[in-house]
Parts: structure tokens; sequence; C-alpha cells
């Protein structure tokens, strides 16, 4: 007999031990922080913010390995104040690596509004090795969910704009990229010019 999936999720949420759960160790002001619901032993963050259409916004994440764990470290910059301040500090127990498998998205989550489009860009993404070398991200390849994957819309897509990526969705007009589809954009050539924060936790 099949177990419902929601209470299998329940299930795997509720066997893991404290040993393998993710830990927070520290967050910012207005900011969300808590467990990531049933799906086992991570965690979750946001923070709470007067986002405005059109504006550019800027975020810096850190990975530090520490033993057998990683500390991941996020921060949002506040344009207002002239400077980084903490998203929130996980300690995420059995990982023990760097950042890998970097990925942006843009998500309608309920879908309710399908009818409008909505539109990300990203741009100027930069990754600093463990040797102080600073490497611009300018590939990216296109995914998306099972909802695309299966034709369900075809109102999903991606492209590039000027020296940004962009994400879209909705708004009922097909987009033509195809799932894995390989984007590149223009180099800015401008490594950033910032001081790394200490890490949550250190």
């Amino acid at each position: 007999m099949r177990a419902p999936i929601r209470n299998l999720l329940a299930l795997l949420n509720y066997s893991a031990t404290a040993e393998d759960r993710v830990q927070l160790l520290a967050k910012g002001p207005d900011v969300v922080a808590e467990s990531f619901g049933n799906e086992g032993t991570g965690g979750h963050s946001h923070l709470v913010y007067p986002w405005k259409t059109g504006e550019t916004y800027r975020f810096l994440v850190s990975a530090q390995p520490d033993g057998t764990a990683t500390i991941y470290t996020a921060y949002f910059y506040f344009q207002e104040k002239q400077t980084l301040g903490l998203i929130a500090g996980f300690r995420a127990p059995k990982d023990g690596g760097y950042l890998r498998h970097l990925n942006s998205f843009n998500e309608d989550f309920w879908g309710a509004n399908g009818q409008q489009q909505r539109l990300a860009e990203f741009g100027n993404q930069w990754i600093k090795t463990t040797d102080n070398h600073w490497i611009e991200l300018t590939k990216a390849r296109f995914t998306h969910t099972a909802v695309g994957k299966y034709k369900d819309r075809l109102d999903r897509g991606a492209g590039v704009v000027g020296d940004r990526f962009y994400l879209t969705n909705g708004g009922f007009k097909p987009e033509s990229i195809e799932y894995n589809d390989v984007l590149n954009r223009p180099a800015s050539g401008h490594a950033p010019d910032i001081t790394l924060p200490e890490t949550a936790g250190k």
C-alpha cells in the first residue's frame, strides 16, 4: 500500500536526527528564519523588505567549509545605508564543500496570477576562488520545472539583455528557448571592490 506523499515527506522530516539538521547561526533584523517545511533537514530565511519593481539589488553569498560541515552566509546590500547587512548564516552538517551548482530562479509559486508576466534580470555575477581570484560568470544553462518540461505552459523563457541574463514566466506569451539551452552574456570586466564580511558563526 502506498503512503500519501504528504505523509512520506512528514516522515522524512521527523526521522531526521538533530545531527543532520541545518543549524541557524545568526540572522539580521527583519529576517524570518526557520526550518524548511517538510523537506527534511534544510533551513530557510528571507528578508522582509520594501522591494520595488525596476530596482537593482545586490547580494553576497559565502560558503566556508568547517570540518565535515559548511557555513553558508548570505548578505544584502542596503542601498539606503550604503552597506552590506546580514540575512542569515546556517551551518550545514555533513557537507564540507564550497559553493557549487549555482542557480538563479524566477518563480510564481502558486500560479494564481499566471496571466501576468514576471521577469527578473541577473547581471554582474562573480565568484571568488580559494586563492583570492575573482571570476566573472558569463555562461548559464536554462532549466525549468516539470511544468515547463511537459509543455503544460510555454510562457517560460530566458535570454540576454545588454550584459544581463533574464528569466521570465507568465503572460501567455510562448518562448522559443528550450530546456538545457546555453546562454552567454557579455563580460563587464569590473571585478567587485568589496571587503568580505566575517562569516557568521566564526
